[in-house]
């Protein structure tokens, strides 16, 4: 007997959404193209915090795809809930590859997923430095049953135009990278 077609609720939209209309459509993409893959997600999100998760968390049906996120704003927190070792934070600090490519690590290995995805960045207005100003975000994207040699991981500077604008921003690559 040949499994069911997934019910992906298209003809249901996202209408009283409180996140930019940009944002949800991203989302809905992610949700639906993860079910047609069979794709679980985790999240491990720091400046964005729970932001793509709850984006991902507006669309119908998205249960069927978020396994779980992680929001692990403090050190402490990507320390106790990811297992980032602390020398990592301690010598890259926590906008970093080193740190991001931790958190997807530590967000595999705590949940059922297939992929996780983790942002880390300077939102601002504050707590920018002169090799991390406001607007710096790293991302890292790590996969099931991949050795992690080579990290799939990339830093990025945001024209600053406030600090919601940084985590939309953020939020917006964060979805592109849980793309199948």
């Amino acid at each position: 007997m040949k499994s069911p077609e997934p019910f992906l609720y298209k003809d249901f939209p996202v209408t009283d959404s409180i996140l930019p209309d940009d944002i949800v459509a991203l989302a809905r993409r992610v949700i639906e193209e993860n079910v047609a893959a069979g794709r679980k997600l985790a999240l491990a999100e720091s400046c964005t915090g729970g932001l793509v998760a709850a984006a991902l968390t507006e669309i119908p049906g998205s249960s069927a795809v978020l396994d779980r996120g992680f929001v692990t704003y403090s050190n402490e927190a990507k320390q106790e809930l990811l297992g980032v070792a602390s020398d990592i934070i301690e010598t890259f600090g926590a906008v970093s590859i080193a740190c991001v490519w931790a958190m997807a690590q530590g967000a595999l290995k705590r949940s059922n997923a297939d992929v996780a995805v983790a942002i880390s960045g300077v939102a601002g207005p504050d707590g920018g430095t002169e090799q991390k100003p406001v607007g710096t975000v790293v991302f890292a994207r790590a996969r099931r049953g991949e050795d992690g040699s080579d990290p799939e991981a990339e830093l990025r500077n945001f024209d600053v135009t406030g600090r919601g604008d940084v985590r939309r921003q953020a939020t917006l690559v964060a979805l592109e990278l849980l793309l199948p």
